[in-house]
């Protein structure tokens, strides 16, 4: 489905990430994954992906450093030869109610999951543009079209998203770009871990259960492939009804 592609995905050796680099790769893309600071869980991915029969490789990036990014992107092409795919997955949290939030937490969480996102897309356009075609997935939130309690800076910068997402879309539509945005709710992965053992949450889903890294990246297969060419600024909410 994907075979002959390059693949880009921030926050990819882990989690929601990791899910999507190994479908990606298991379908015939060629992948470039960013990760912050656990080499050893980077190696091992790596591993993993190229064990699939295609070429893998981590870079260590600040996403928040634009300089690094434009650094990373530019390794990625030599290394590659070209992207065609880009996921923004990449994403941390730093919750507390307002009054005790602090500044540099707001500020924290809003440059890695918004601001980075719009690093990596800024390095990409210009590719996209010249090749006339790509593929574009944020990872967004049900958070950021609903609001939660005690993650202002979580939801901020995933309702960012959104905008950015809908903005590059019709910047690109004319050339054969597609920017969608994900929006998954309770996903099981590290970042939810003192969730998912919570009943009370997991009853308040339709569904009844929590999702898992798998149900993200089968979407996330879905938009970069060619079945998605005709879609584009859309936020798919993958949460079993819970925003209904």
């Amino acid at each position: 489905m994907l075979k002959g592609k390059v693949a880009v995905v921030t926050g990819g050796s882990r989690g929601i990430g990791a899910a999507i680099c190994k479908l990606f790769a298991k379908n015939g893309a060629d992948i470039a994954f960013l990760y912050a600071g656990n080499t050893q869980k980077a190696e091992e991915t790596q591993k993993e992906l190229e064990a699939l029969g295609v070429k893998a490789k981590g870079y260590q990036c600040n996403i928040t450093d634009a300089t690094q990014v434009v650094a990373t992107v530019k390794e990625i092409v030599a290394d590659f030869g070209g992207i065609q795919i880009l996921v923004n997955n990449a994403g941390i949290t730093k919750d507390n109610l307002i009054p005790m939030m602090k500044v540099a937490d707001f500020d924290g969480v809003v440059d890695t999951n918004l601001k980075g996102a719009f690093y990596m897309i800024k390095q990409v356009y210009p590719l996209f543009l010249k090749q006339k075609s790509g593929k574009i997935i944020n990872m967004s939130s049900v958070s950021g079209l609903i609001g939660n309690a005690g993650q202002a800076n979580y939801s901020a910068s995933k309702a960012g998203l959104v905008g950015l997402t809908k903005s590059v879309a019709k910047e690109l539509a004319s050339r054969g770009v597609c920017c969608n945005a994900i929006a998954p709710g309770f996903i099981a992965t590290d970042m939810t871990e003192t969730f998912t053992a919570n009943d009370e949450i997991k009853n308040a889903i339709p569904m009844k259960r929590f999702g898992q890294a798998e149900d993200v990246a089968k979407l996330a297969l879905f938009l970069a492939s060619d079945a998605s060419d005709y879609i584009t600024g859309e936020v798919i909410r993958i949460d079993g009804g819970m925003a209904i």
